[in-house]
């Protein structure tokens, strides 16, 4: 069989290429890509068969863009996986602690990390545009002096050394990351459904769109909304809940949520994540 190929933003070592071998396996070929919407576009046009990406984190809420690129393009929600994030301090060989006067990092990274540069505050934080990004610069530039705040596999993909783990101000910090793909795929012990709509702006519209799970025992995982893009004060509203289509309860829900939207699309039905 053909090796899996999957797309992913950022650079070789990130988060996300840690959470494709944690959900796929070390077997698939990995795509990087430099922008969320080039992920989607690679899945598009046939030069990868899936990608994951970043959809919430439990410490900096949900991701946006993704949200709207889930609406956008006709990839469908195959799988998800959630990752423990753990904030790594990199260097190169040869660099230790003490020697650390500047770390370079994504500034969501670098905000997470709070308590360790309150603890070392002649250490100067610089934002950067990736995590696994900033060991790769540290990497081809040799720089001495300086690390990098990533994943543990940045370190391995650009020979550089972890000098201390656990950076984090929170332990309990997950990524959930969805796994997306041009043919809808439902599994059999698929437990989860992702869906949007868009309802009438008129009073009540919402409760009725979520009454339809209610009356029938249904559990709502996670509810967000995005602006309709042309339509001021307008929303779609995204919608996990728990679930399998196949079942007669979640059929008639979506039956009878059809009736009181301007616009219904199942995003996917898919195994829902485990820590």
């Amino acid at each position: 069989m053909a090796t899996l190929i999957v797309a992913f933003q950022g650079e070789r070592g990130s988060f996300s290429e840690e959470a494709a071998y944690k959900l796929l396996g070390h077997r698939i070929r990995i795509l990087p890509c430099e922008t969320f919407a080039a992920t989607f576009q690679n899945v598009a046009n046939g030069k990868a068969q899936a990608c994951l990406v970043p959809i919430e984190n439990t410490l900096a809420g949900s991701v946006y863009e993704n949200y709207d690129l889930l609406q956008s393009n006709a990839l469908h929600i195959v799988g998800e996986v959630s990752l423990r994030i753990v904030h790594n301090l990199i260097a190169l060989p040869g660099t230790s602690r003490k020697d650390v006067r500047q770390v370079y990092s994504h500034p969501v990274a670098l905000a997470q990390c709070g308590r360790f540069f309150a603890q070392h505050p002649q250490i100067e934080r610089i934002p950067f545009y990736d995590t696994a990004g900033a060991v790769k610069m540290l990497a081809e530039r040799r720089m001495r002096g300086a690390a990098a705040i990533a994943s543990r596999i940045a370190a391995d993909v650009y020979h550089a050394r972890i000098l201390a783990r656990h950076l984090e101000d929170h332990h309990e910090n997950f990524t959930r990351f969805l796994l997306l793909s041009k043919t809808r795929k439902v599994s059999p012990r698929a437990d989860k459904v992702s869906i949007v709509f868009s309802t009438r702006n008129v009073p009540g519209a919402l409760y009725k769109c979520l009454s339809v799970f209610a009356l029938r025992d249904i559990d709502l995982s996670k509810l967000e909304s995005r602006p309709l893009r042309g339509k001021p004060f307008e929303y779609f509203f995204y919608v996990d809940f728990l679930g399998n289509i196949k079942e007669e309860r979640c059929r008639n829900a979506l039956a009878h949520l059809g009736e009181v939207t301007n616009f219904l699309r199942v995003l996917g039905c898919y195994e829902s994540a485990r820590k």
